[in-house]
């Protein structure tokens, strides 16, 4: 099967030079064959709506694209378990705001993709269904939580798919398989119908494997939504009408408090010919520092600041008013034995940890003592962007793990820092991007590019700008 961008699906449509019909027939094998090889989906929903599309006018760049939702997006009449085993039989009876702008676009659903269990994970090992494997390399992790949704981008088998990202969940598993993930200024886009991991946090965002592709998903699915109150009511930019690769007046800041961890020479070789790709580019391209004791903090603050979050956002899950009921002899017995059956050993261990930091006698001195840093981060990353454009730093300090070596205990400043900064745009909310930059040992490897709150265009430009320098667009991997 021919692998197409949402540019060139929708130019074939048009010009009728492929058929719909005949397209997605093919495309629905190639689903089956995915699965079996990715283990990504949780359900494939093989839309019909591809049916009404012979004598569509394709007037609208997304009408008739494929695409594929992470399984925290309610989509009304269709399984959204989150790949957990309490919401396994939960269907929807509404669909998330940017479910329908999507089907209002005339795009065409043809799966829910497999998570880390209620989206709290950075490997994929969790979900439900089992771990989702890299396209590169079957041997190897996808990333988490929105692994699912960025195996099938990067096999090919279709142009976007929509992700979610609280600490790194889009931009790291997009790192691992090649392609490009964004995650926009958070409020940009609508939260409404997604399951929650942490409030604060959380962000709308997608996958694609290229910049333009990128674009023209972010301007469609933007935007004010009065049913999520923290959605932004600024006007939307044309992402892909101002989309330029002149970036020659931009100045970006080197963040060495992230790159000076690297220990992998080839990704530290790769890191290097960025940043001179970027001076060869016109930008103006220096060094910046923030506090090794702040940067110490970012993965206990975040743990604190998401797991009491989501502790919060997760006691309706209790086999009463949601979720996979236990029977039990009273109320109190019903609900220890839902949850108890319902959750895996790591979320139960989240919630232990978000219930201690949020008790009252706790509270000050966990819950609100993250608050202050996690501010105080940001104060620092703002200091930062009163002289720079854009903070670039690695996406992480190595390939995609091994399955059996994919973990999230170790203690050194490599991997608290290098391999969990890039919730710094999630503190913050500001838009960051993760694009291709190379290859190590076979396997894809990015950097990540932040810009001030509300500038996606800026982000998307200098991307757009590398993307064109290096030539990894529309990268895909059928072969493991």
């Amino acid at each position: 099967m021919i692998t197409y961008s949402i540019e060139e699906l929708h130019e074939l449509f048009k010009n009728k030079k492929i058929n719909p019909i005949d397209y997605y027939d093919e495309l629905f094998n190639e689903v089956d064959f995915q699965q079996e090889r990715l283990n990504a989906f949780v359900t494939i929903t093989k839309d019909k709506a591809y049916m009404d599309l012979e004598d569509a006018s394709f007037n609208d760049l997304l009408s008739g694209i494929p695409f594929v939702l992470k399984d925290n997006y309610n989509t009304k009449g269709i399984l959204t378990t989150a790949s957990s085993k309490m919401l396994a039989d939960y269907v929807p009876i509404y669909n998330a705001t940017v479910v329908d702008l999507l089907k209002d676009a005339h795009t065409c659903l043809i799966g829910k993709a497999s998570m880390d269990e209620l989206a709290m994970g950075g490997t994929n090992k969790s979900a439900l269904t089992g771990p989702v494997f890299n396209p590169w390399d079957l041997s190897r992790i996808a990333g988490g939580s929105s692994g699912g949704s960025a195996a099938v981008v990067a096999s090919g088998l279709v142009p976007f798919a929509l992700g979610s990202d609280t600490g790194d969940s889009i931009r790291k598993p997009a790192g691992y398989c090649g392609i490009v993930g964004f995650k926009p200024t958070w409020g940009r886009i609508s939260r409404y119908g997604i399951i929650p991991y942490a409030s604060s946090l959380d962000t709308v965002g997608a996958f694609t494997r290229n910049v333009r592709d990128m674009c023209i998903v972010m301007e469609a699915i933007s935007g004010r939504d009065d049913r999520d109150m923290t959605s932004s009511n600024r006007e939307v930019p044309h992402y892909l009408n101002d989309l330029t690769d002149d970036i020659s007046n931009y100045k970006i800041a080197i963040l060495t408090s992230v790159s000076d961890e690297i220990r992998n020479k080839d990704i530290q070789a790769n890191f290097e010919y960025v940043i001179n790709t970027f001076k060869q580019l016109g930008a103006i391209v220096n060094n910046v520092t923030i506090p090794i004791e702040l940067m110490r903090s970012i993965l206990p603050t975040y743990t604190i600041i998401a797991n009491s979050e989501a502790t919060s956002n997760h006691a309706c899950l209790d086999g009463i008013k949601y979720g996979n009921r236990q029977d039990g002899a009273t109320v109190d017995e019903v609900m220890i034995n839902s949850r108890s059956d319902g959750f895996g050993d790591h979320i139960k261990r989240r919630f232990i940890l978000g219930n201690l930091a949020i008790s009252s006698e706790n509270q000050e001195r966990m819950f609100r003592k993250a608050q202050k840093v996690r501010r105080l981060i940001v104060e620092a990353m703002n200091k930062i962007y009163q002289d720079y454009d854009i903070i670039l730093t690695p996406n992480c300090g190595s390939i995609a793990p091994k399955l059996n070596e994919a973990n999230d205990d170790r203690l050194s400043d490599e991997y608290i820092i290098l391999e969990n900064h890039l919730c710094l745009g999630n503190f913050a909310g500001t838009p960051s991007i993760s694009l291709p930059s190379g290859f190590v040992d076979g396997m894809p490897i990015a950097v990540n590019i932040m810009g001030r709150l509300f500038e996606e265009q800026t982000v998307l430009n200098c991307a757009y700008a590398l993307e064109k320098a290096l030539g990894f667009a529309n990268q895909y991997s059928r072969e493991g």
